[in-house]
């Protein structure tokens, strides 16, 4: 059940700008997720350095943003 101190939060946190929730909300997860694996934050960074290979190359497929979020609301049901 909520508390009253989480639904004050709650309604704060929805009358942030766009990019100050998804701020939060990085905080919030990344607070939730185990400590950093050295190896796993170096495959990340290969996949990030092969995928902004592709994107100078052209040979990235990419979508606009409302794309991406239309995508993602319908795969969680939103």
């Amino acid at each position: 059940m909520k508390t009253e101190i989480l639904n004050k939060l709650h309604s704060e946190a929805l009358m942030l700008p766009e990019a100050e929730r998804a701020e939060l909300a990085h905080a919030l997860v990344k607070s939730l997720d185990a400590p950093d694996d050295a190896d796993v934050l170096e495959a990340w960074d290969k996949e990030i350095l092969r995928r902004l290979v592709e994107i100078d190359a052209g040979t990235a497929k990419l979508i606009d943003r409302d794309k991406f979020r239309r995508r993602m609301q319908a795969r969680i049901g939103g």
